[in-house]
């Protein structure tokens, strides 16, 4: 072999560190590779309900809050429909690679597997990753009722049995579930009339049709703050800033009355999404999450980052499917 053609030995090393480094990441799982380098490209962040709704909103905040922890655009894609049904069954067939991430809320995760059939299997089919934002309900009564607080209030519904009703946005929905406790822990009568969605409800609300109604605060605090409807009490970990003046139901006694108005907002991924990946999006979700220009939006929706461990999130999950089966077993509803 002449000199020219012979590989110097600078070159020879250079080939074999080559060769042994593409050996080594052959020998890794596939998914510890795709761990190492993801985010690699744009997230998808499916939203199961229409644009404009709380979850869609908080899940921009969130998107926004992600594109700086994860480096990557999240893309939010609405797949309303079915009452959360399509999206969430959207995110459970799609690969399992942590590019496709789904909102979860206490509606898709813990009540529609109880209320229908094809929604039984989906929870095994996808993996909480975090609980990241929390949503307070406030109890709102028309103004006709002629209270302005809470024990005025209890006091009107238990002297007139059955004299007043309440709008919740359909059957089995978390306005029904908080409205049949009340019922069920105050002995109290208030008729439960299902609309077709919370809009209709609300409007009803306004109209005096119906004398009392349950809200997440965003959507409620301008009619309230318009007088069109008075606060009662909130569902809520704290009193709001908005509403000095009214009590959450823990301060009046009603632990679990309080827990069951708390709305939250997470993410879930496909089932079988390598753990190394999760665990970069759930870091990357907390942390945006708590960052102080998502705080400051998120407080001014009337939420907040939800401060808990994650690895206990799967079990939140299951104690309120069994809450929630209780609730709907003593209502009578079956899933269709």
């Amino acid at each position: 072999m002449s000199a020219l053609s012979r590989p110097t030995p600078r070159l020879s090393l250079q080939c074999l560190g080559a060769v042994i480094f593409t050996t080594l990441c052959a020998a890794l799982p596939l998914g510890v590779q795709a761990a190492d380098n993801y985010p690699s490209k744009p997230i998808k962040l499916i939203v199961p309900f229409a644009a404009g709704g709380s979850t869609d909103i908080v899940a921009r905040v969130l998107a926004e809050g992600m594109r700086s922890t994860l480096g990557q655009p999240v893309v939010v894609d609405n797949r309303g429909g079915a009452g959360g049904l399509i999206g969430t069954e959207a995110v459970a067939q799609a690969p399992a690679d942590g590019y496709t991430v789904g909102m979860a809320t206490v509606s898709t995760m813990t009540i529609n597997p109880l209320l229908y059939t094809r929604a039984q299997g989906l929870g095994a089919k996808l993996l909480p990753v975090a609980n990241l934002v929390t949503m307070p309900s406030v109890w709102t009564a028309h103004p006709n009722m002629g209270v302005n607080n809470f024990a005025d209030f209890l006091a009107k519904i238990k002297a007139k049995p059955g004299g007043f009703s309440a709008g919740v946005p359909g059957v089995g929905t978390l306005g029904h579930l908080m409205l049949a406790s009340f019922n069920d822990t105050m002995k109290t009568d208030i008729q439960i009339v299902p609309y077709r969605g919370n809009g209709p409800a609300l409007n009803d609300a306004l109209a005096g049709q119906v004398q009392v109604m349950t809200d997440q605060l965003p959507s409620a605090l301008p009619q309230i703050k318009g007088g069109k409807l008075i606060p009662v009490a909130l569902s809520a970990t704290a009193r709001s800033p908005d509403l000095p003046n009214v009590p959450t139901f823990k301060e009046l006694g009603y632990d679990d009355l309080n827990a069951l108005g708390i709305s939250w907002f997470g993410i879930v991924v496909p089932k079988n999404t390598p753990a190394a990946t999760v665990k970069k999006l759930q870091d990357a979700a907390v942390k945006a999450a708590h960052l102080p220009e998502v705080q400051k939006r998120l407080q001014a929706l009337g939420a907040q980052a939800t401060d808990m461990d994650q690895s206990k999130f799967p079990a939140q999950i299951a104690a309120d499917i069994q809450r929630n089966k209780a609730q709907l077993d003593k209502a009578g509803i079956q899933p269709e």
